[in-house]
Protein backbone atom coordinates (compact mmCIF):
# COMPACT_ATOMS: atom_id res chain seq x y z
CA UNK A 1 0.00 0.00 0.00
CA UNK A 2 1.86 2.99 -1.31
CA UNK A 3 1.17 6.56 -0.24
CA UNK A 4 2.23 9.33 -2.54
CA UNK A 5 4.53 11.83 -0.90
CA UNK A 6 3.23 15.41 -0.87
CA UNK A 7 4.89 18.40 -2.41
CA UNK A 8 7.26 19.98 0.05
CA UNK A 9 5.80 23.41 -0.37
CA UNK A 10 2.29 22.30 0.49
CA UNK A 11 2.97 20.54 3.76
CA UNK A 12 0.98 22.91 5.96
CA UNK A 13 -2.53 23.68 4.79
CA UNK A 14 -3.77 27.13 5.53
CA UNK A 15 -0.41 28.39 6.72
CA UNK A 16 2.03 26.98 9.24
CA UNK A 17 0.83 24.88 12.19
CA UNK A 18 0.79 26.43 15.64
CA UNK A 19 1.32 25.05 19.12
CA UNK A 20 -1.24 24.30 21.79
CA UNK A 21 0.70 25.90 24.62
CA UNK A 22 -1.50 27.39 27.29
CA UNK A 23 0.53 30.50 27.94
CA UNK A 24 0.36 33.48 25.62
CA UNK A 25 4.14 33.86 25.51
CA UNK A 26 4.68 30.34 24.17
CA UNK A 27 1.92 30.88 21.59
CA UNK A 28 3.63 34.03 20.38
CA UNK A 29 6.99 32.29 20.16
CA UNK A 30 5.43 29.36 18.30
CA UNK A 31 3.87 31.74 15.82
CA UNK A 32 7.25 33.31 15.26
CA UNK A 33 8.76 29.87 14.73
CA UNK A 34 6.08 28.78 12.28
CA UNK A 35 6.02 31.83 10.06
CA UNK A 36 5.38 31.07 6.37
CA UNK A 37 8.52 30.44 4.39
CA UNK A 38 9.27 32.63 1.34
CA UNK A 39 9.23 29.99 -1.37
CA UNK A 40 7.40 29.35 -4.61
CA UNK A 41 4.46 26.98 -4.00
CA UNK A 42 4.58 25.74 -7.61
CA UNK A 43 8.22 25.53 -8.64
CA UNK A 44 8.91 25.10 -12.33
CA UNK A 45 11.28 22.21 -13.01
CA UNK A 46 14.64 23.28 -14.36
CA UNK A 47 15.24 21.86 -17.87
CA UNK A 48 19.01 21.90 -17.29
CA UNK A 49 19.91 18.84 -15.18
CA UNK A 50 23.39 20.11 -14.36
CA UNK A 51 22.05 23.41 -13.08
CA UNK A 52 19.34 21.61 -11.07
CA UNK A 53 21.98 19.33 -9.54
CA UNK A 54 24.14 22.29 -8.56
CA UNK A 55 21.18 24.13 -7.06
CA UNK A 56 20.37 21.07 -4.97
CA UNK A 57 23.94 20.94 -3.67
CA UNK A 58 23.96 24.66 -2.92
CA UNK A 59 20.66 24.40 -1.07
CA UNK A 60 21.91 21.46 1.01
CA UNK A 61 25.15 23.23 1.85
CA UNK A 62 23.23 26.31 2.88
CA UNK A 63 21.11 24.26 5.27
CA UNK A 64 24.22 22.61 6.73
CA UNK A 65 25.86 25.99 7.28
CA UNK A 66 22.76 27.25 9.05
CA UNK A 67 22.79 24.12 11.22
CA UNK A 68 26.42 24.79 12.14
CA UNK A 69 25.43 28.32 13.16
CA UNK A 70 22.64 26.92 15.35
CA UNK A 71 24.84 24.34 17.06
CA UNK A 72 27.92 26.63 17.34
CA UNK A 73 29.92 23.83 18.96
CA UNK A 74 33.45 22.78 18.08
CA UNK A 75 32.92 18.97 18.35
CA UNK A 76 30.34 18.98 15.54
CA UNK A 77 32.16 21.50 13.34
CA UNK A 78 34.40 18.89 11.72
CA UNK A 79 31.50 16.54 10.95
CA UNK A 80 29.38 19.34 9.48
CA UNK A 81 32.29 20.66 7.41
CA UNK A 82 32.94 17.19 6.01
CA UNK A 83 29.28 16.78 5.09
CA UNK A 84 29.18 20.21 3.46
CA UNK A 85 32.20 19.45 1.27
CA UNK A 86 30.73 16.16 0.07
CA UNK A 87 29.33 15.62 -3.43
CA UNK A 88 26.01 14.75 -1.78
CA UNK A 89 25.87 17.04 1.26
CA UNK A 90 22.40 16.08 2.47
CA UNK A 91 23.08 12.34 2.30
CA UNK A 92 26.46 12.84 3.96
CA UNK A 93 24.73 14.75 6.77
CA UNK A 94 22.23 11.92 7.15
CA UNK A 95 24.98 9.30 7.42
CA UNK A 96 27.28 11.32 9.70
CA UNK A 97 27.41 9.88 13.26
CA UNK A 98 29.07 13.04 14.57
CA UNK A 99 26.36 15.31 13.21
CA UNK A 100 23.61 13.05 14.57
CA UNK A 101 25.22 12.99 18.01
CA UNK A 102 25.56 16.78 18.05
CA UNK A 103 21.93 17.42 17.08
CA UNK A 104 20.74 14.76 19.55
CA UNK A 105 22.67 16.38 22.39
CA UNK A 106 21.18 19.76 21.53
CA UNK A 107 17.63 18.39 21.40
CA UNK A 108 18.08 16.57 24.72
CA UNK A 109 18.83 19.77 26.61
CA UNK A 110 16.13 20.66 29.18
CA UNK A 111 15.56 24.03 27.49
CA UNK A 112 15.09 22.50 24.03
CA UNK A 113 11.69 22.21 22.40
CA UNK A 114 10.36 25.69 23.15
CA UNK A 115 8.72 27.89 20.56
CA UNK A 116 11.82 30.01 20.03
CA UNK A 117 14.23 27.06 19.84
CA UNK A 118 16.42 27.69 16.75
CA UNK A 119 17.09 23.98 16.25
CA UNK A 120 13.37 23.17 16.08
CA UNK A 121 12.99 26.04 13.62
CA UNK A 122 15.82 24.57 11.52
CA UNK A 123 14.12 21.16 11.50
CA UNK A 124 10.78 22.67 10.57
CA UNK A 125 12.18 24.76 7.72
CA UNK A 126 14.36 21.92 6.43
CA UNK A 127 11.37 19.61 6.14
CA UNK A 128 9.72 22.13 3.82
CA UNK A 129 12.59 21.70 1.36
CA UNK A 130 12.03 19.99 -1.97
CA UNK A 131 15.25 18.00 -1.53
CA UNK A 132 14.26 14.45 -0.48
CA UNK A 133 17.59 13.87 1.25
CA UNK A 134 17.11 16.93 3.44
CA UNK A 135 13.67 15.64 4.40
CA UNK A 136 15.29 12.32 5.34
CA UNK A 137 17.60 14.18 7.70
CA UNK A 138 14.58 15.57 9.56
CA UNK A 139 12.89 12.16 9.61
CA UNK A 140 15.97 10.61 11.22
CA UNK A 141 15.31 12.70 14.35
CA UNK A 142 11.63 11.73 14.64
CA UNK A 143 12.29 8.99 17.27
CA UNK A 144 14.22 11.45 19.41
CA UNK A 145 11.61 14.20 18.99
CA UNK A 146 8.71 11.86 19.75
CA UNK A 147 10.49 10.27 22.71
CA UNK A 148 11.48 13.55 24.32
CA UNK A 149 8.10 15.12 23.64
CA UNK A 150 5.93 12.34 25.08
CA UNK A 151 8.20 11.86 28.09
CA UNK A 152 8.22 15.58 28.91
CA UNK A 153 4.45 15.85 28.47
CA UNK A 154 3.95 13.07 31.02
CA UNK A 155 6.49 14.64 33.37
CA UNK A 156 4.79 18.03 33.03
CA UNK A 157 1.52 16.64 34.43
CA UNK A 158 3.23 15.85 37.72
CA UNK A 159 5.01 19.20 38.03
CA UNK A 160 3.64 22.67 38.61
CA UNK A 161 5.79 24.47 36.02
CA UNK A 162 5.07 22.91 32.63
CA UNK A 163 7.79 23.60 30.05
CA UNK A 164 6.96 24.94 26.61
CA UNK A 165 7.10 22.21 23.98
CA UNK A 166 5.71 24.16 21.06
CA UNK A 167 8.92 23.70 19.06
CA UNK A 168 8.61 19.92 19.19
CA UNK A 169 4.93 20.18 18.40
CA UNK A 170 5.59 22.35 15.35
CA UNK A 171 7.92 19.78 13.80
CA UNK A 172 5.53 16.90 14.52
CA UNK A 173 2.61 18.88 13.11
CA UNK A 174 4.52 19.57 9.89
CA UNK A 175 4.89 15.83 9.32
CA UNK A 176 1.25 15.24 10.23
CA UNK A 177 0.06 17.97 7.85
CA UNK A 178 2.13 16.55 5.00
CA UNK A 179 0.68 13.08 5.53
CA UNK A 180 -2.85 14.47 5.82
CA UNK A 181 -2.49 16.18 2.46
CA UNK A 182 -0.98 13.06 0.88
CA UNK A 183 -3.90 10.84 1.96
CA UNK A 184 -6.45 13.31 0.71
CA UNK A 185 -9.01 12.60 3.41
CA UNK A 186 -9.10 8.86 2.63
CA UNK A 187 -8.47 6.03 5.10
CA UNK A 188 -5.78 3.40 4.74
CA UNK A 189 -7.51 0.13 3.88
CA UNK A 190 -6.32 -3.45 3.86
CA UNK A 191 -8.04 -6.03 1.66
CA UNK A 192 -8.17 -9.60 2.92
CA UNK A 193 -9.21 -12.03 0.16
CA UNK A 194 -11.94 -14.59 0.71
CA UNK A 195 -10.17 -17.96 0.88
CA UNK A 196 -13.43 -19.81 0.23
CA UNK A 197 -13.20 -18.60 -3.36
CA UNK A 198 -10.58 -19.96 -5.80
CA UNK A 199 -7.73 -17.76 -6.87
CA UNK A 200 -4.68 -17.94 -9.12
CA UNK A 201 -2.74 -19.75 -6.39
CA UNK A 202 -5.23 -22.06 -4.69
CA UNK A 203 -8.55 -23.86 -4.79
CA UNK A 204 -10.70 -24.05 -1.67
CA UNK A 205 -10.79 -27.30 0.25
CA UNK A 206 -13.82 -29.57 0.27
CA UNK A 207 -13.90 -30.69 -3.36
CA UNK A 208 -13.72 -34.35 -4.24
CA UNK A 209 -10.49 -35.79 -5.63
CA UNK A 210 -12.17 -37.77 -8.43
CA UNK A 211 -13.90 -34.78 -9.93
CA UNK A 212 -11.07 -32.33 -9.37
CA UNK A 213 -10.63 -31.47 -13.04
CA UNK A 214 -14.28 -30.80 -13.71
CA UNK A 215 -14.79 -29.37 -10.26
CA UNK A 216 -12.15 -26.74 -10.84
CA UNK A 217 -13.84 -25.53 -13.98
CA UNK A 218 -17.20 -25.36 -12.26
CA UNK A 219 -15.65 -23.64 -9.29
CA UNK A 220 -14.02 -21.10 -11.58
CA UNK A 221 -17.30 -20.33 -13.32
CA UNK A 222 -19.14 -20.13 -10.01
CA UNK A 223 -16.47 -17.82 -8.63
CA UNK A 224 -16.74 -15.59 -11.67
CA UNK A 225 -20.49 -15.40 -11.21
CA UNK A 226 -20.42 -14.86 -7.50
CA UNK A 227 -17.47 -12.44 -7.34
CA UNK A 228 -17.37 -12.45 -3.56
CA UNK A 229 -16.18 -9.18 -2.15
CA UNK A 230 -12.94 -9.37 -0.12
CA UNK A 231 -12.94 -8.38 3.50
CA UNK A 232 -11.91 -4.76 3.89
CA UNK A 233 -10.31 -3.58 7.11
CA UNK A 234 -9.44 -0.03 8.09
CA UNK A 235 -5.76 0.19 8.88
CA UNK A 236 -5.93 3.91 9.65
CA UNK A 237 -8.98 6.20 9.63
CA UNK A 238 -9.01 9.44 7.62
CA UNK A 239 -6.80 12.13 9.10
CA UNK A 240 -8.34 15.41 10.13
CA UNK A 241 -6.35 18.63 9.63
CA UNK A 242 -4.93 19.89 12.92
CA UNK A 243 -3.51 23.31 13.72
CA UNK A 244 -2.55 22.46 17.30
CA UNK A 245 -1.59 19.41 19.34
CA UNK A 246 -4.57 18.69 21.56
CA UNK A 247 -4.39 16.12 24.31
CA UNK A 248 -6.98 13.95 22.54
CA UNK A 249 -5.02 14.01 19.27
CA UNK A 250 -1.49 13.77 20.67
CA UNK A 251 -1.12 10.02 20.20
CA UNK A 252 -2.50 10.19 16.66
CA UNK A 253 -0.12 12.98 15.62
CA UNK A 254 2.92 11.20 17.04
CA UNK A 255 1.79 7.93 15.44
CA UNK A 256 1.53 9.57 12.02
CA UNK A 257 5.02 11.03 12.42
CA UNK A 258 6.38 7.57 13.33
CA UNK A 259 4.56 6.10 10.33
CA UNK A 260 6.32 8.62 8.07
CA UNK A 261 9.58 7.49 9.67
CA UNK A 262 8.75 3.84 9.01
CA UNK A 263 8.16 4.47 5.30
CA UNK A 264 11.75 5.67 4.95
CA UNK A 265 13.31 3.43 7.58
CA UNK A 266 15.64 1.76 5.08
CA UNK A 267 17.48 5.08 4.77
CA UNK A 268 17.67 5.78 8.51
CA UNK A 269 21.01 5.52 10.34
CA UNK A 270 21.56 2.97 13.08
CA UNK A 271 21.71 5.51 15.97
CA UNK A 272 18.22 6.70 15.02
CA UNK A 273 16.84 3.16 15.17
CA UNK A 274 18.53 2.55 18.51
CA UNK A 275 16.93 5.72 19.88
CA UNK A 276 13.49 4.50 18.84
CA UNK A 277 14.03 1.11 20.49
CA UNK A 278 15.25 2.64 23.75
CA UNK A 279 12.37 5.08 23.89
CA UNK A 280 9.88 2.30 23.11
CA UNK A 281 11.21 0.33 26.09
CA UNK A 282 10.96 3.43 28.28
CA UNK A 283 7.44 4.21 27.06
CA UNK A 284 6.33 0.68 27.94
CA UNK A 285 7.92 1.04 31.37
CA UNK A 286 7.14 -2.58 32.21
CA UNK A 287 9.99 -4.05 34.22
CA UNK A 288 8.34 -7.08 35.79
CA UNK A 289 9.57 -10.63 35.26
CA UNK A 290 6.98 -11.42 32.59
CA UNK A 291 9.15 -9.55 30.09
CA UNK A 292 11.19 -12.74 29.80
CA UNK A 293 8.26 -15.12 30.14
CA UNK A 294 8.66 -16.58 26.67
CA UNK A 295 12.43 -16.87 27.04
CA UNK A 296 12.12 -18.67 30.36
CA UNK A 297 9.73 -21.19 28.89
CA UNK A 298 12.16 -22.03 26.12
CA UNK A 299 15.12 -22.00 28.51
CA UNK A 300 13.45 -24.67 30.66
CA UNK A 301 12.62 -26.80 27.59
CA UNK A 302 8.96 -25.90 27.79
CA UNK A 303 6.87 -25.10 24.75
CA UNK A 304 3.55 -23.43 24.18
CA UNK A 305 1.43 -26.56 23.95
CA UNK A 306 -1.63 -27.92 25.63
CA UNK A 307 0.37 -30.61 27.44
CA UNK A 308 2.75 -28.12 29.09
CA UNK A 309 -0.12 -26.00 30.33
CA UNK A 310 -1.98 -29.06 31.62
CA UNK A 311 1.12 -30.26 33.47
CA UNK A 312 1.59 -26.86 35.05
CA UNK A 313 -2.04 -26.81 36.05
CA UNK A 314 -1.82 -30.29 37.61
CA UNK A 315 1.28 -29.40 39.59
CA UNK A 316 -0.25 -26.16 40.84
CA UNK A 317 -3.30 -28.01 42.18
CA UNK A 318 -1.06 -29.93 44.58
CA UNK A 319 0.31 -26.74 46.15
CA UNK A 320 -1.26 -24.63 48.79
CA UNK A 321 -3.88 -22.31 47.31
CA UNK A 322 -2.89 -19.26 49.33
CA UNK A 323 0.79 -19.66 48.49
CA UNK A 324 -0.03 -20.00 44.80
CA UNK A 325 -2.12 -16.83 44.83
CA UNK A 326 0.62 -14.91 46.62
CA UNK A 327 3.19 -16.10 44.11
CA UNK A 328 1.00 -15.11 41.16
CA UNK A 329 0.36 -11.66 42.59
CA UNK A 330 4.07 -11.09 43.18
CA UNK A 331 4.76 -12.13 39.60
CA UNK A 332 2.41 -9.45 38.34
CA UNK A 333 4.07 -6.77 40.44
CA UNK A 334 5.63 -3.79 38.65
CA UNK A 335 9.08 -2.71 39.66
CA UNK A 336 9.40 1.06 39.32
CA UNK A 337 12.65 2.08 37.69
CA UNK A 338 13.83 5.08 35.71
CA UNK A 339 15.96 3.55 32.99
CA UNK A 340 15.17 2.17 29.58
CA UNK A 341 15.81 -1.45 30.51
CA UNK A 342 16.60 -3.58 33.52
CA UNK A 343 19.87 -5.49 33.20
CA UNK A 344 19.91 -9.25 33.45
CA UNK A 345 23.01 -11.39 33.67
CA UNK A 346 25.53 -9.99 31.22
CA UNK A 347 23.45 -6.95 30.35
CA UNK A 348 24.62 -3.41 30.90
CA UNK A 349 22.28 -0.82 32.36
CA UNK A 350 21.64 2.23 30.23
CA UNK A 351 20.87 5.81 31.05
CA UNK A 352 17.36 7.12 31.28
CA UNK A 353 15.79 7.83 27.89
CA UNK A 354 12.19 8.55 28.77
CA UNK A 355 9.17 7.96 30.96
CA UNK A 356 6.29 5.52 31.00
CA UNK A 357 3.54 6.98 28.79
CA UNK A 358 0.03 5.92 27.72
CA UNK A 359 0.25 3.53 24.78
CA UNK A 360 -3.01 3.29 22.82
CA UNK A 361 -3.19 0.89 19.91
CA UNK A 362 -2.91 3.67 17.32
CA UNK A 363 0.52 4.55 18.75
CA UNK A 364 1.61 0.94 19.20
CA UNK A 365 1.01 0.07 15.54
CA UNK A 366 3.89 2.10 14.02
CA UNK A 367 6.10 1.29 17.00
CA UNK A 368 5.67 -2.46 16.43
CA UNK A 369 6.29 -2.08 12.69
CA UNK A 370 9.55 -0.26 13.38
CA UNK A 371 10.58 -2.83 15.99
CA UNK A 372 9.84 -5.59 13.50
CA UNK A 373 12.17 -3.98 10.97
CA UNK A 374 14.89 -3.49 13.58
CA UNK A 375 14.64 -7.15 14.61
CA UNK A 376 14.39 -8.85 11.23
CA UNK A 377 15.99 -6.65 8.57
CA UNK A 378 19.17 -8.40 7.44
CA UNK A 379 21.29 -5.26 7.08
CA UNK A 380 20.74 -3.98 10.62
CA UNK A 381 23.67 -3.96 13.01
CA UNK A 382 23.76 -6.19 16.07
CA UNK A 383 23.33 -3.13 18.30
CA UNK A 384 20.02 -2.32 16.61
CA UNK A 385 18.78 -5.90 16.93
CA UNK A 386 19.72 -6.12 20.60
CA UNK A 387 17.96 -2.82 21.39
CA UNK A 388 14.86 -3.96 19.52
CA UNK A 389 14.95 -7.31 21.34
CA UNK A 390 14.81 -5.55 24.71
CA UNK A 391 12.12 -3.11 23.54
CA UNK A 392 9.74 -5.70 22.11
CA UNK A 393 9.84 -7.68 25.35
CA UNK A 394 8.96 -4.55 27.33
CA UNK A 395 6.08 -3.87 24.94
CA UNK A 396 4.89 -7.47 25.33
CA UNK A 397 4.87 -7.16 29.12
CA UNK A 398 3.03 -3.83 28.96
CA UNK A 399 0.45 -5.22 26.54
CA UNK A 400 -0.05 -8.27 28.77
CA UNK A 401 -0.76 -6.06 31.79
CA UNK A 402 -2.94 -3.62 29.85
CA UNK A 403 -4.77 -6.51 28.14
CA UNK A 404 -4.32 -5.23 24.57
CA UNK A 405 -4.86 -8.38 22.48
CA UNK A 406 -3.55 -6.94 19.19
CA UNK A 407 -0.31 -5.81 20.81
CA UNK A 408 0.07 -9.13 22.67
CA UNK A 409 -0.19 -11.13 19.44
CA UNK A 410 2.12 -8.84 17.48
CA UNK A 411 4.83 -8.52 20.15
CA UNK A 412 4.71 -12.22 20.97
CA UNK A 413 5.18 -13.09 17.30
CA UNK A 414 8.16 -10.75 17.09
CA UNK A 415 9.71 -12.34 20.17
CA UNK A 416 9.32 -15.81 18.69
CA UNK A 417 10.88 -14.69 15.40
CA UNK A 418 13.74 -13.04 17.27
CA UNK A 419 14.41 -16.19 19.30
CA UNK A 420 14.31 -18.34 16.19
CA UNK A 421 16.78 -16.09 14.38
CA UNK A 422 19.15 -16.07 17.35
CA UNK A 423 18.96 -19.85 17.71
CA UNK A 424 19.79 -20.30 14.04
CA UNK A 425 22.72 -17.88 14.33
CA UNK A 426 24.00 -19.75 17.39
CA UNK A 427 23.82 -23.09 15.56
CA UNK A 428 25.72 -21.68 12.60
CA UNK A 429 28.40 -20.25 14.89
CA UNK A 430 28.69 -23.55 16.77
CA UNK A 431 29.08 -25.52 13.56
CA UNK A 432 31.68 -23.10 12.26
CA UNK A 433 33.74 -23.31 15.45
CA UNK A 434 33.48 -27.10 15.86
CA UNK A 435 36.33 -27.81 13.41
CA UNK A 436 38.36 -24.60 13.17
CA UNK A 437 41.46 -26.30 11.66
CA UNK A 438 39.60 -28.15 8.95
CA UNK A 439 39.39 -26.09 5.77
CA UNK A 440 35.99 -26.02 4.20
CA UNK A 441 35.89 -27.51 0.71
CA UNK A 442 33.14 -26.92 -1.79
CA UNK A 443 30.89 -29.91 -2.16
CA UNK A 444 31.06 -31.60 -5.53
CA UNK A 445 27.82 -31.77 -7.41
CA UNK A 446 26.19 -35.18 -7.45
CA UNK A 447 25.97 -36.93 -10.78
CA UNK A 448 23.04 -39.28 -11.18
CA UNK A 449 23.39 -42.01 -13.77
CA UNK A 450 20.22 -43.44 -15.22
CA UNK A 451 20.05 -46.54 -17.36
CA UNK A 452 18.29 -46.33 -20.66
Amino acid sequence: MEIQQPLAANNHPGGSPSSSSSSSSSTTSAAALLRPLPQNPNPVPNPNPMQSWWESISRARSRIQSLAAVLHSSPSAAALDAASESDRPARALLDSPGAYAAVSAALARPSAGSGDDPLCQWLYETYQSSDPDLRLVVLSFVPLLAGLYLSRVVAAHSSSAAPSLSGFEAVLLSLYSAETKARGGKPLLIHVPDLSQPSLYHFPRGGGGASSAGGRASQGSAAGAAQAQPTVGILSPPLEPQIAVKSTKRACIVAVALDCYFKKISFMPSPSKVDLCEFAAAWAGQYCSCRYELDQLDGNSYSFSVSSFSEARASSEDEDESGSCARDMSRLGIEERHCGCVPREGEVSKSSRGSRVPLPWELLQPVLRILGHCLLAPLNSQEVRDAASVAVRCVYARASHDLVPQAILASRSLIQLDKRARDEAAKVAANASSNPNTPSKPKKPEILLASK
